[in-house]
């Protein structure tokens, strides 16, 4: 009998995550039964990192980076085990992302202005201890991402996990402060709880010690932080749309347009939920996505039972969230090659497949008559979330136009939509994207407040 050398190994790296999940160490390191000991526990550490050198905090960051680097393919495949939720592969590549992407301490700068009445400067200095609230769709990453920012700042961090992702989450809070011990930083520059729940989160939100909240998830969440009375960060919903005009590229936007919709199981926030196509090219692009992308186009039939499989009265069905087209399909009875990555069909945009956001590869095209119909078709679809958006042009003018009115905190031309957080694309990584209290997207100078330094009469040798 032949072995299979990969089957062998991939058998072996499950059977490492799971340990990870099932296992129950007396010494995690960061990790607390209260939340208020996790504050303090953060507090005290915080006096550590303010004292730090730059380039200190970035040693530290730098042993983030490698553990992370290491403990990517564990992290991923703990994260789909965990949640139930998207790709192994596509999750291994956030994580090296993140690693790599997320900026440090060169983030951090000082301006200044020189004259004959002095000197001034404008420093970027901590907040102290920062509240982050993490979803299940992204955990480890916004975890790990969210520490290398919040850090290079001077900041310390306490996490209130997603349900879901309690073990992942706070795996990855475990290797950050065994990366800052190895780096000769102290423990517990971040700190989480064993069983975070929506006490545990209002506990921060209202902690004396807490004066900057980052919360990563739905517009529940969101709203909460908001009105917790503290400063708050929001990174909520989107349902970003992809426009298709008749001077793009037809078969390129159909491959950009699966690539990003299909990665990590359309979890990330940023991914294509749905297409707005001219009339004219609409029957182009979706043959292309079809014939070379795999997509299966559905029936009118199959998609009033996706409909009721996926949207219940209470809501969207969780165990449909980041599941693969093939699952998906197989959960109406549809049997398809494991080569098909997408379910797309066509409907107005009311659909609630189209208008809801699905986070599935699950993609509805909406015809339009032009392109000022189709503008308006996606701005109704993006539902004022100021998240998102894409389009596929090779018109200038329209794209300036489409961007001016979707007004959104990311727009991408002509490529996938991943490239907005620097994977294809130039720019920096971050899995927290403050769409709606207009941050966008959040880097170390995000999580630092200015603070000015005034010299008169002094100081100018000009």
């Amino acid at each position: 009998m032949t072995v299979n050398e990969q089957l062998v190994q991939d058998i072996i790296k499950n059977v490492v995550a799971s340990m990870q999940l099932t296992q129950t160490s007396k010494t995690e390191l960061g990790v607390f039964d209260d939340m208020n000991q996790a504050i303090e526990a953060a507090k005290e550490a915080q006096m550590v990192v303010k004292k730090m050198s730059m380039d200190q905090r970035e040693k530290i960051i730098s042993a983030i980076r490698k553990k992370t680097i290491e403990h990517a393919e564990t992290l991923a495949r703990m994260a789909v085990e965990e949640t139930g939720m998207g790709n192994v592969g596509h999750k291994i590549l956030k994580h090296q992302l993140v690693a790599e992407k997320t900026p440090g301490t060169e983030d951090i700068t000082t301006t200044a202005w020189s004259g004959d009445r002095g000197l001034t400067l404008v420093e970027m200095g901590p907040f102290g201890v920062i509240g982050s609230i993490t979803p299940c769709t992204n955990p480890s990453e916004t975890v790990i991402c969210n520490t290398i920012g919040m850090l290079a700042g001077g900041n310390t961090v306490v996490f209130n996990p997603h349900p879901a992702a309690i073990k992942t989450s706070n795996f990855a809070v475990q290797l950050i402060n065994e990366a800052s011990l190895s780096a000769g930083g102290p423990v517990n520059i971040a700190c989480s709880v064993k069983k975070p729940t929506l006490d545990s989160s209002k506990v921060m939100m209202s902690h004396k010690d807490i004066p900057l909240i980052a919360a990563t998830g739905g517009p529940g969440v969101v709203t909460a932080v908001l009105q917790s009375g503290k400063r708050g960060i929001g990174a909520g919903a989107g349902n970003p749309p992809a426009l298709v005009d008749e001077t793009a590229d037809i078969r390129k936007a159909a491959e950009d347009i699966i690539n990003g919709c299909t990665f990590d199981n359309n979890l990330p926030c940023i991914a294509e939920k749905e297409v707005v196509a001219i009339d004219s090219i609409a029957n182009e692009l979706m043959n292309y996505m079809v014939k070379e992308q795999g997509c299966y186009a559905i029936s009118k039939e199959q998609q009033d039972k996706l409909t009721n499989l996926v949207i219940t009265p209470k809501g969207l069905n969780r165990n449909c969230v980041g599941k693969d087209a093939k699952t998906l399909l197989g959960m109406i009875g549809i049997d398809v090659p494991s080569n098909i990555r997408c379910i797309i069909f066509e409907g107005e945009k009311e659909h609630p497949l189209i208008s809801e956001e699905l986070m599935m590869p699950i993609l509805g095209i909406v015809r339009a008559k032009n392109f000022d119909d189709a503008v308006e078709k996606a701005v109704w679809l993006e539902h004022g979330n100021r998240h998102s958006a894409h389009i596929h042009s090779k018109n200038v003018d329209r794209i300036t136009t489409y961007a001016k009115a979707i007004d959104t905190a990311i727009l991408v031309k002509n490529a996938p939509s991943y490239a907005a957080i620097g994977f294809g694309g130039e720019g920096f990584c971050t899995f927290t994207i403050a769409s709606r209290t207009g941050e966008g997207l959040t880097s170390a100078s995000t999580f630092t407040k200015r603070r000015r330094c005034v010299m008169s009469d002094s100081l100018c040798i000009r």
